[in-house]
């Protein structure tokens, strides 16, 4: 990787695009501490840290949530609008075949897609402002400067989306997961300090420490190995006669990644586990609340082993359901039969589609349970060791591992590029 670096540095115009991320991250980084008047943040700190929803928005937005900077929302409209558009496209006969009409279709979805996180946006603002006003962080104001911090975070999830565009054309990686990424990575100090704290105060001592340090280092390890693994199916393709063409038989394989859904499913089942409490907030007195936070029935409640067994049960479904409606087994043998392909061993049509619906039941579920294992480990960490309150979770560290690799592949690719420019001149 270091040495990728110093090759891609070397290249005037991979240098130019290096620095252009740098700044553009730096920019990001200043506005996360530029913060909204008005505003009690040790309230939303406390609300960050209650075990809900908003303790995830803020891993996202790097600490921009408690602190309630202007980026308090981050990315997380066009996130969504992302993958409500995603999964319209299988479900609306008319997106989807535009979907299948090359560089233009996508275009207009990616149209469509900012639109919709504009809509996301403003009506994420007025939640957030709906949030922290029953939770008593809001000083009391007028209408007009309440729709001016709603019209402020809206416009600054906006121009977070445009930076993130910004990179993706003129720098380095994808740009809205290059944002995600530095927001997680700066929470790093943050857990670092929290670690000296309880060593210092004999919560935990050095060999206790150097062991969770390295069971991470193990987790890292096995999320780099899952994410660049993949099943490949073998296709064979038969040779054919176009007029006065003949074309050659080939062999190609599909190549189905373990980890293609691995982040989706822990958002989704991380949304579905932790609504409950999310709800509960607004009521904290009433018998739902309490069932919710304080039964030893309760699926729910933080920290237990029902909540961390419900939770890996629900990745492992997602996992299964993302794939499934992704991949379109019946789809790609149809595909796959028009192109004069075939599997070995298997007959086209019905047989093939089945083939690969097997196949992808085995890896989603694979993929699942690895997902299900990174994001249950720390929550066991949480609830029944000395390690209270550190800020370490499985879906930030797919996605750090996720998008640090993509980057990586990007840079190597332009790398090599460059090499065969020169070779040819």
């Amino acid at each position: 990787m270091l040495s990728t670096l110093r090759n891609a540095w070397k290249v005037k115009e991979l240098k130019q695009k290096i620095i252009f991320t740098l700044l553009m991250i730096a920019i990001f980084r200043m506005g996360n501490f530029i913060p909204v008047p008005g505003i009690d943040t040790s309230k939303l700190t406390a609300l960050a840290k209650s075990g809900t929803l908003f303790g995830f928005y803020d891993l996202l937005s790097g600490g921009a949530f408690s602190r309630f900077s202007i980026f308090a929302m981050g990315v997380t409209p066009y996130i969504n609008a992302s993958i409500i558009m995603q999964l319209l496209t299988f479900a609306i006969p008319s997106l989807e075949s535009l979907s299948k009409e090359g560089e233009e279709g996508r275009k207009k979805i990616q149209n469509y897609t900012k639109i919709a996180s504009i809509v996301l946006g403003f009506l994420q603002a007025f939640g957030t402002y709906a949030i922290i006003t029953g939770y008593g962080a809001l000083k009391p104001m007028s209408a007009f400067n309440i729709f001016v911090i709603m019209l402020t975070l809206t416009a600054a999830s906006t121009f977070l989306m445009w930076l993130g565009e910004q990179i993706t054309v003129k720098g380095l990686g994808n740009g809205v997961s290059i944002l995600i990424f530095v927001n997680i990575i700066s929470r790093l100090p943050q857990t670092v300090f929290k670690l000296s704290e309880l060593e210092s105060t004999g919560s935990v001592n050095i060999i206790q420490i150097i062991v969770f340090v390295l069971v991470i280092l193990l987790l890292l390890v096995g999320v780099v190995i899952t994410n660049k693994g993949e099943r490949r199916v073998p296709v064979q393709y038969a040779g054919k006669t176009t007029g006065r063409k003949v074309m050659k038989g080939g062999s190609s394989h599909i190549p189905i990644s373990m980890s293609s859904s691995g982040v989706i499913a822990i958002i989704f089942a991380m949304s579905v586990m932790q609504f409950p409490a999310t709800i509960a907030q607004f009521m904290p007195n009433s018998k739902f609340a309490a069932f919710i936070n304080g039964s030893p029935y309760s699926l729910f409640k933080p920290n237990s082993w029902q909540y961390a067994v419900m939770y890996a049960i629900l990745i492992i479904f997602f996992s299964w359901f993302y794939t499934e409606i992704t991949f379109k087994p019946d789809e790609m043998a149809e595909n796959m039969h028009k192109s004069s392909g075939f599997i070995p061993g298997i007959r086209p049509g019905k047989p093939t589609q089945e083939f690969l619906e097997k196949v992808l039941l085995r890896v989603s579920i694979i993929g699942g349970v690895f997902a299900s294992i990174i994001a249950v480990l720390p929550i066991l960490i949480d609830a029944y060791t000395s390690f209270k309150g550190i800020s370490f979770g499985g879906t930030a560290l797919l996605i750090e591992v996720g998008v640090a690799l993509d980057t990586m592949r990007q840079l190597e690719s332009q790398l090599v590029m460059r090499h065969y420019k020169g070779f040819l001149k």
